[in-house]
């Protein structure tokens, strides 16, 4: 799988983590805070640039990996984010 430099961007309670090619957004999962403990995934986008190269998987596992160490559970309302959870077995351990 190819490596990616994500970025994470956070304002009050809705974030995303996203892929830059160029200068410009490529890749992106959004997410909004749900309580003191919850975050909602609520979209995956991927351009063109980067389709078929596992930069959604890449978004997922890194706001998984995120939502982990600031102790929120999961709730993957983008299908792409429920489908790519369910899955990996191994992402699973933080869903709501």
């Amino acid at each position: 799988m190819t490596t990616f430099n994500i970025s994470h961007k956070a304002e009050e309670h809705r974030g995303m983590f996203f892929i830059s090619v160029d200068g410009k957004r490529a890749a992106e999962l959004t997410y909004s805070v749900a309580g003191a403990d919850k975050i909602i995934l609520d979209h995956t986008g991927v351009s063109d640039v980067l389709r078929g190269t596992g930069a959604g998987l890449a978004l997922v596992q890194e706001a998984v990996a995120w939502a982990r160490n600031m102790g929120y559970k999961v709730i993957p309302l983008c299908p792409f984010a429920k489908a790519t959870i369910d899955k990996h077995p191994e992402l699973q351990d933080v869903l709501a």
